[in-house]
């Protein structure tokens, strides 16, 4: 082949430039020489302005992630682009996560009064989602319906994620409800869109119906159902997904072993999650990284330190998130000392910049283990911005948990002086003027909230049984056998009293009579969903109960007296960590 240096006579020029191997040689550009010098051997050859050869330059730069100037550059020079080279160019940009450059060539291809098809819809209508370009979307969605392509498999399922994306579920919903052929993607779709927006019931309950009607689900169908189950505790079914894997020969690549190690972890079952985790022949970081938080939230600290320090000698390189994984497992795990090393290992050996979560981290880790002068000092030599709300929240917490009510009242009131809107901050603040006695404070908290119209979060408790999630919220009589979850829960609350259990009534408002403190706490959400739990299934069989919120303190006491009388393991996964009751005590050792 002729060299790209010395004299070339046109004739031969020609020849080559349009023979088969010229192609080729576009076509393998990237590995046989860089794209910027064959780019300028076509110019020198003539052909600058050859738009199949400049397409698939285009391709390859955009597959290589080349400087955005440069391909903008590559598609100017083309005088006018046909369809061909717009659909390709919105695809591939979309494709390679080039989100704004995919809506440019759209607008571009209106300007030139060239039709959409499918592909370019469905490829602009996922940028839009990508940028969180919700209006110019919505604008698409109308194109979308002036083109024809309203009922278009690919274009409807393209329309579901974003609208999930966006936050609408129910939108999306709409839209897939009104698909005359559902294609799995689309199934995968709404059910990821459940999934993200925090909606797991309904995902789950969306996959049965997709059972239901013949479906047949692949990888990115179980990998969104794990996560579901993940998040509303739905071991059952996650047993399932796993058996149905295996016998169905699907290849436990890493994405789909790490939503099974993430489901087990977060069900209850680290160790089935360390032989998922042991299984997966190919680990990323995100797997190496799962492992050791599933450690961490169950309060297993040195396994967690054993794994980190596994991965840090013969696996990938920890990144930020990894170490937000094991500074959380030492502070989970009261291993202070632990943890200090390792926080100043990641900023010498790594050179990792501590972020948000890794301060949070650090101020739970010292002041749960009582060092609160120390974690006080830690969050004011926070520079050079003002610590987080999430830093101060965690200095909060730890004042109320070792009851130094002053600096808990000087971080409370700090903390609502930068964050005034968030209701948890007072709701933490009137509890600790009333646990100091200062009553007066409290009342005044409270007019405030009810002023600024500031509500707590609702707490909701959910429960697998039979492979069918039930919720529970406090006080909760919707389901049909109220009467007897409540009566089984007053038999079973005056059987922990007779055994010693005295409830911890400063948990709940301070400005209700005690008899009525007592009768709100005895029907939180938790509670409610273990009678349940406990009547419907047989004996022996462990309670699993996931709460969106922190367990209150007189729910902790309370759940180690009802392991005792009923005989039974109850496993609670509250917004923290994991608490195993069994024989009247917790894995947590009461230190959470």
């Amino acid at each position: 082949m002729a060299s790209f240096h010395g004299n070339q006579t046109t004739s031969s020029t020609t020849t080559l430039t349009h023979s088969p191997i010229y192609h080729s040689i576009i076509l393998a550009g990237p590995r046989l020489k860089p794209l910027q010098q064959i780019h300028a051997r076509i110019i020198i050859t003539g052909l600058g302005r050859t738009r199949s050869l400049i397409t698939k330059l285009l391709s390859f730069a955009y597959a290589a992630a080349s400087p955005i100037s440069y391909t903008r550059s590559l598609f100017f020079s083309i005088p006018k682009p046909d369809t061909f080279l717009f659909h390709s160019l919105i695809t591939l940009t979309s494709k390679f996560s080039f989100p704004q450059e995919s809506l440019l060539y759209y607008r571009r291809m209106l300007l030139a009064n060239i039709s959409s098809s499918n592909y370019t819809f469905s490829a602009v209508i996922k940028s839009s989602a990508d940028l969180m370009a919700f209006s110019i979307g919505e604008t698409i969605h109308c194109h979308v319906y002036i083109c024809g392509y309203g009922l278009d498999a690919y274009v409807q399922a393209a329309l579901v994620s974003f609208y999930a994306k966006s936050g609408r579920v129910m939108i999306a919903r709409k839209v897939f409800d009104k698909m005359p052929d559902k294609t799995v993607v689309a199934w995968n779709s709404m059910i990821s869109g459940y999934e993200q927006n925090g909606f797991g019931k309904e995902a789950i309950e969306l996959f049965y119906l997709m059972q239901d009607l013949g479906v047949k689900p692949d990888s990115s169908t179980f990998v969104s159902l794990l996560s579901a189950c993940a998040q509303v505790g739905a071991i059952g079914l996650g047993c399932w997904v796993h058996e149905y894997i295996a016998r169905n020969c699907f290849d436990l690549n890493v994405v789909l072993g790490t939503a099974l190690m993430n489901m087990y972890s977060r069900c209850g079952n680290v160790s089935k999650a360390r032989e998922v985790f042991d299984s997966v022949e190919e680990k990323n970081i995100v797997a190496w990284t799962a492992m050791i938080s599933g450690y961490g939230m169950h309060g297993h600290g040195s396994q967690a330190i054993e794994l980190f320090n596994e991965m840090s000698f013969d696996g990938p390189r920890p990144n930020n998130v990894t170490f937000v994984a094991i500074l959380s497992a030492c502070a989970h795990a009261g291993l202070v000392d632990e943890g200090r090393q390792i926080f100043t290992t990641m900023k010498q050996e790594y050179g990792l910049v501590p972020s948000v979560e890794h301060q949070v981290c650090m101020v739970d880790m010292l002041g749960r283990a009582g060092h609160l002068n120390e974690a006080y000092q830690f969050v004011k030599n926070i520079s050079p911005k003002e610590p987080a709300p999430a830093v101060w929240t965690a200095m909060l917490g730890a004042c109320k948990m070792h009851k130094n009510f002053d600096l808990g009242v000087e971080v409370a009131e700090h903390l609502l002086s930068i964050e005034p809107e968030n209701p948890g901050h007072y709701v933490m603040l009137s509890n600790i003027y009333a646990l100091a006695g200062r009553m007066d404070r409290v009342e005044k908290v409270r007019n405030i909230m009810i002023r600024n119209r500031l509500k707590k979060e609702v707490g909701y408790s959910t429960i697998d049984v039979d492979h069918k999630v039930y919720l529970f919220s406090m006080g909760d009589k919707s389901h049909p056998k109220t009467n007897q979850i409540y009566l089984y829960l007053d038999e079973l609350m005056s059987r922990c009293r007779e055994a010693g259990y005295i409830p911890a009534s400063e948990s709940v408002m301070h400005e209700v009579e005690e008899e009525e403190r007592e009768y709100a706490l005895r029907y939180h959400s938790e509670k409610l969903a273990i009678a349940f739990g406990l009547l419907k299934t047989g004996p022996g069989v462990a309670i699993r109960i996931v709460k969106n919120l922190r367990m209150c303190e007189d729910c902790h006491t309370a759940i180690k007296y009802i392991s005792i009388i009923a005989n039974r393991e109850i496993n609670v996964r509250d917004r923290l960590r994991f608490h195993h009751f069994k024989d009247g005590s917790c894995s947590c050792q009461d230190y959470w």
